[in-house]
């Protein structure tokens, strides 16, 4: 692995000032930006979007050169130039990593042997939008087994593995995405995926709504050739379900977050062992007796919960939801606002989807070395853009970790800028990914072959067949033996032997 050291603007000794500089709203896309120029972002597209991203992301991975990757001439072993990543060179890195994620990805791998003969796929044309890491990688060499066009781009600026995006590219998948792109560099890499002479998608893959929303914006008509659109983060179904409710959506849309292979599995399980490794990696510090507030208790917080409770944290818990909020008290958590406690905890934790859940005036009367962290999909949770002023001095620690300084010298110690947590600053569960990974492709195979009709321009979840199958598929890693219905006792609870066997509203 390459080295992660970074150059960073501070505000600190030096006596320079971090600039947030925006475009003007009339600025064309296409002009290419100068080199400060670059960190810019047009703010012509909406708000809830740029909300995604960080507000200043003022400093580039020096890993391998200070050259963007924009302005390098590469190839892939082929010849082909039709990709933007960090250095190809890295693609046999790339490769070892995606056939280690292989092993631990049953479903993909099973699923891609049974279907490969069929081609469920061929003549899709999928663009998609997700965190490009081994087990994505996976993903999309299944998606193209299976007879599918892929493009891919970026859904964070942090999350993509460059080794892996290289390994892509070398394999013949056009891929433009890099760790620590700007801004600007992120809705250009999505820009190149979709607006390229001779290909014109009819599937997406998004994961927080960003690629949905760009291509609304900027290319409407595409959606006349779109079959479907397939999303797997809570922020990204949000909007969905905005635009259902407008009347605006154009394409029918399944809602993958809300599977229960996604949520009960990724959410869940997940995030319960990746909070750590991710809160390790960056500050190697201790949880026993840690006190630790979690803002929300949905599956994601749920997993973090009982993360920190397990290595002796003292957990409060924060809700708007009195459902959630029972569940915490009955896991005995102790339910608060966070202004009780914001004084006295060591990490604040955010997995809400909401945005401004910490604000300054939170940050401001936190403790003297507080962790701050996120594990939502979107950095809008913490209002890391307040914490941007002259009085406030900014002072990188070491990879995707800032001490922010007040004046009277307390610091807080902030993680990825606020952005997602586990896949800026670690790893994921490898076989938890495959469980979510296998209902994507799923998701993907149904709405591209669904007869007209079966879908209109709505929102949709996944059949529960399908929830079941992708089940079965991980089992046999277990060595796991399900038991089977006699027909006396399919017929006493009115089931199909095969299943499904629950119904729609049931909550597992």
């Amino acid at each position: 692995m390459l080295s992660n050291k970074k150059k960073y603007i501070v505000n600190g000794n030096s006596g320079i000032k971090a600039q947030i500089q925006f475009a003007d709203q009339k600025q064309e896309f296409n002009k290419r930006p100068t080199k400060i120029g670059r960190r810019s972002l047009s703010r012509s597209i909406s708000q809830s979007s740029t909300d995604s991203y960080s507000s200043a992301a003022s400093y580039t991975d020096s890993s391998d050169d200070e050259t963007s990757p924009r302005d390098k001439q590469q190839k892939n072993s082929k010849g082909s130039s039709d990709f933007c990543v960090k250095n190809i060179k890295q693609a046999e890195f790339g490769r070892r990593e995606i056939e280690i994620a292989e092993q631990e990805m049953p479903a993909l791998m099973a699923l891609r042997k049974r279907a490969q003969g069929e081609k469920p796929l061929a003549g899709a044309k999928i663009v998609g939008c997700t965190h490009i890491t081994a087990q994505t990688a996976v993903l999309m060499e299944t998606l193209g087994a299976l007879g599918a066009q892929c493009r891919w781009a970026a859904c964070n600026i942090y999350s993509t593995l460059n080794e892996v995006a290289a390994a892509l590219a070398e394999n013949g998948f056009p891929v433009f995405a890099w760790k620590g792109e700007s801004e600007d560099d992120f809705w250009w890499c999505i820009d190149r995926c979709v607006n390229v002479e001779g290909w014109q998608p009819n599937m997406i893959l998004d994961d927080g709504g960003d690629l949905t929303h760009w291509i609304y914006k900027k290319y409407p008509n595409m959606f006349k050739k779109i079959k479907g659109i397939v999303e797997e983060s809570v922020t990204g179904v949000h909007r969905l379900y905005q635009l259902s409710k407008a009347g605006k959506l154009c394409v029918p849309a399944m809602n993958v977050n809300d599977s229960v292979t996604k949520q009960k599995f990724d959410n869940l399980y997940c995030c319960r062992e990746s909070i750590l490794d991710g809160l390790k990696r960056t500050t190697d510090m201790m949880f026993g007796g840690k006190q630790v507030v979690v803002c929300g208790y949905g599956e994601v917080g749920k997993g973090c919960c009982a993360a920190l409770k397990a290595m002796g944290s003292i957990v409060y818990v924060t809700e708007i939801d009195p459902i959630c909020a029972l569940q915490a008290c009955m896991d005995g958590f102790r339910l608060v606002k966070l202004n009780e406690v914001i004084r006295q905890v060591d990490i604040v934790i955010t997995c809400t989807g909401n945005k401004n859940v910490v604000t300054r005036e939170h940050l401001d009367r936190m403790k003297n070395s507080c962790i701050v962290c996120n594990m939502g999909h979107s950095n809008t949770e913490i209002d890391v853009a307040s914490l941007r002023t002259p009085e406030l001095t900014w002072e990188r620690v070491r990879s995707q970790v800032d001490h922010v300084i007040w004046p009277d010298g307390k610091r807080i110690v902030l993680l990825a800028e606020g952005r997602l947590l586990n896949l800026s600053c670690s790893t994921v569960p490898t076989f938890v990914l495959s469980i979510t990974a296998t209902t994507q492709a799923l998701a993907l195979i149904e709405l591209y072959n669904a007869p007209e009709g079966r879908y209109k321009q709505d929102v949709y979840l996944l059949p529960k067949k399908m929830d079941e199958y992708v089940a079965s598929l991980h089992l046999p890693t277990f060595d796991a033996h399900l038991t089977e219905l006699t027909d006396e006792q399919a017929k006493y609870l009115g089931l199909n032997k095969n299943g499904p066997f629950k119904p729609n509203y049931y909550r597992y």
